[in-house]
Formats: C-alpha cells, sequence, structure tokens
C-alpha cells in the first residue's frame, strides 16, 4: 500500500519570492563586482594598456598599413601606434584610402618590433620616443622627490643665460616621452624644458600603496621638479599638464610654496574636475549610474580602501578646479577638444567662462584625447606661441 503524500505544493508566491531575492542577491553581487572594478580601474597602473586597433594588414614594400577602421584610426595626422603589448612601436601617417570598414594609412617608421606579426595595436598620441630625435642638445638629471629620486630629461634653452623654464608634466599610464610634442615650440621661445615623471608612472619611484591618486599627492614630485628648476637659476616658470598633468600642475599651482615663480599655465585635453570626468568616462563606457555613484564613493571613503588598495581615499573635491576656479590666480592657456572621448571638455569650458580673466581657451575638434598637435600641429604650435608672446 503506497503512503500518502504529505508534501504540499509551494504557492506561487513563495516561489516568486524567493527567485526575486535570488536574482536581487545576484544583481547586487554583480553591482558589487563591477563597482570594484571600475573604482580599481582609476587608480591601479595599467600594467599592459588595451590594443583596441585592429590590424588587418602591413605592406612593407608600399610602405602602408590597413587598419580597421575607427574614431581613432581615421583621424588625420601623425600618431603612434603601440604594438605587442607595448613591446613593438610604429609611426603612421597620412590616409590614403577608406574602403569597406577599413582604412590605408602610410606606414612611416617602425621603431622596434615585428609589425607583420602584429594583428592589434593602439593608437597613440605619444608621437616622440626621445629627445635624441630633435636637434637640440638634452641631459638625463634626476629630481630628489618624497619617494625617492625620479628621472627627468633637461632641454638647455638655446642661450645659456635664459631663465625662463618650462615644466613638462605627462598624463596618466604614460610616460615623459609624451611631453616631448612640446619641445620644439618651447625651445624656439627661449625656454629651458624640463621633462619630468612621478610617482608610479613607470620611471620615478613607487609611492607605497602603488597607486594614482589623480593629482592628490603627485604634485609633490612635480613641486619638487620646480625647486629644482629655481635652484638651477629659473625665475619664471611655465607648467604644462597633459590629461592627468593638467590636474597635478593645478595643485602645484595652488599649494606650493614656489607658486611666485609660476608664470603661467599650459593645459591639454586637463582633467579639470574629476567628478565630471569620472561620470563621462563611466557613462561613454555605459556602467550604469547606481555603479558610477558606488565606484566614486569608493575611491572617496576610507571604506573603500580595502577594495582600492589606497592608502589613503582621494578628496576628489580637492581636485576640483571648476569648484575651486576664484582660487586661481595664474594665467592659463587650455586647449581641449570637444570630442576628446575620455576627458569631458565640459568642465574646460565651465574654467574658462568662470574665469575669462585669466583663461585663454582654444578650442578644438576631431583632435579626440591629446591629439590635438598630432592632428593639427601648426594650430597648436601657433596657439602656444601666440600665447607665451602676450605674456
Amino acid at each position: 500500500m503506497t503512503a500518502p503524500d504529505d508534501r504540499r505544493p509551494v504557492p506561487s508566491w513563495a516561489i516568486a519570492t524567493i527567485v526575486a531575492g535570488a536574482l536581487a542577491a545576484a544583481t547586487a553581487a554583480a553591482a558589487a563586482v563591477l563597482t570594484t572594478l571600475v573604482s580599481r580601474s582609476v587608480v591601479v597602473p595599467p600594467k599592459n594598456p588595451s590594443e583596441d586597433a585592429t590590424i588587418e594588414s602591413v605592406d612593407l614594400e608600399a610602405g602602408t598599413i590597413t587598419l580597421r577602421a575607427t574614431a581613432d584610426t581615421l583621424l588625420p595626422g601623425r600618431y603612434s601606434l603601440w604594438f605587442d603589448r607595448s613591446g613593438g612601436h610604429a609611426r603612421i601617417g597620412e590616409i590614403i584610402a577608406v574602403h569597406g570598414g577599413a582604412v590605408t594609412r602610410s606606414l612611416l617608421e617602425i621603431d622596434f618590433g615585428d609589425l607583420e606579426q602584429a594583428s592589434t595595436g593602439r593608437i597613440s598620441g605619444w608621437y616622440f620616443l626621445h629627445p635624441r630625435e630633435f636637434p637640440f642638445g638634452y641631459r638625463n638629471v634626476s629630481i630628489a622627490t618624497p619617494v625617492g629620486d625620479a628621472p627627468a630629461w633637461l632641454i638647455p634653452a638655446a642661450d645659456p643665460d635664459s631663465t625662463k623654464w618650462v615644466i613638462q608634466v605627462h598624463g596618466r599610464a604614460v610616460r615623459r616621452a609624451e611631453t616631448l610634442r612640446a619641445s620644439r615650440v618651447f625651445h624656439e621661445a627661449g625656454y629651458t624644458s624640463l621633462l619630468v615623471s612621478y610617482r608610479n608612472d613607470g620611471d620615478a619611484p613607487r609611492s607605497a600603496d602603488g597607486r594614482f591618486r589623480l593629482g592628490e599627492t603627485e604634485w609633490e614630485d612635480v613641486d619638487a621638479a620646480l625647486a629644482y628648476a629655481v635652484a638651477s637659476g629659473a625665475t619664471s616658470v611655465i607648467l604644462m599638464g597633459w590629461s592627468m598633468g593638467g590636474a597635478i600642475v593645478l595643485q602645484v599651482a595652488s599649494q606650493s610654496q614656489m607658486r611666485h615663480v609660476i608664470e603661467g599655465i599650459v593645459l591639454d585635453s586637463p582633467v579639470i574636475d574629476w567628478h565630471e570626468t569620472l561620470r563621462y568616462r563611466s557613462t561613454d563606457m555605459r556602467i550604469p549610474a547606481p555603479v558610477q555613484t558606488a565606484a566614486l564613493a569608493t575611491l572617496t571613503h576610507e571604506w573603500g580602501n580595502v577594495v582600492t588598495g589606497l592608502e589613503k581615499s582621494v578628496d576628489l573635491d580637492r581636485l576640483d578646479f571648476v569648484a575651486r576656479s576664484s582660487e586661481l590666480d595664474t594665467r592659463i592657456l587650455l586647449l581641449h577638444s570637444d570630442d576628446d572621448g575620455y576627458v569631458s571638455s565640459v568642465s574646460s569650458r565651465k574654467l574658462a567662462e568662470l574665469r575669462p580673466d585669466i583663461v585663454t581657451f582654444a578650442p578644438f575638434s576631431i583632435a579626440r584625447h591629446t591629439k590635438l598637435w598630432n592632428y593639427d600641429p601648426e594650430r597648436w604650435n601657433e596657439a602656444i606661441r601666440s600665447w607665451l608672446q602676450g605674456a
């Protein structure tokens, strides 16, 4: 005889509650993972930058390279092509043809690496590799920073009696060679150029936590470079910052004990407000707004340090020079492309509108992020030249 089945059917409302709870837990877990990834991506120096340019073919005999068409590969001008996880470097030039979703460009030079074996790469505005490529002399020097001795390149002015200096500060996840593009225009204007490195950039010493702090501590290394310049005879100094380097030099201009020698600031595609920049980039990457908010909170609160690896949370308000615009008292040349793609030009425009008394704004279009020189070197150089002459 079969025993009676005492099991009762589970009510549909209970099943729905269990499923909803499971989905909510899964969603929360996914959001937590994404929050961790986003917040860490901001402050952890990348080991191998992503290669998002697909190489279709290379014709060494014809001196051409064909790439899949993207916003970056279709940019007019001269650019670097890094490949083999930064183990190879080539330089590309004019667009020869666009066809079937691909673009063929002139292949100007292969500096190192086997380009024919590469299938992907990344386009960069960082065009020159070393000051030896220029017809003027240079020296390797060392800057004593709070984290240790940091290497720098010193390009002396043609006039040995010149006391005008420019300190070049590169952006996030690149190195000081990025700033070589400005060497010629400043040399022609009679400046000594000091191209610096700073903590965690791959050239300078590592900080205790090995994390970028978006300018909040990196400025101390540039301030040490400013002290080096003054000790070497500089009486008038221009600070030039590229991308995150812009955030760094603004900190120097507002906090340095030697800011009386800062004659002006030049900013190329700068981060003026990290709140705006991080929101802009996250939205472009289709990261949900709640995750963006959580990631910002993770960066700015001490409880987030266990996730980010930061020794101390970042004070993004301190780095906001839209909000702090009234504190600036140094003339500024601001160069930014409205289709930057990485750092929104919105904050640059806001700063220019708030401080027309000190800011000269030179808007670009099409040029994207820190590629203004590459896209239109004549206009870029002339903007700097004219601004320097107006000092």
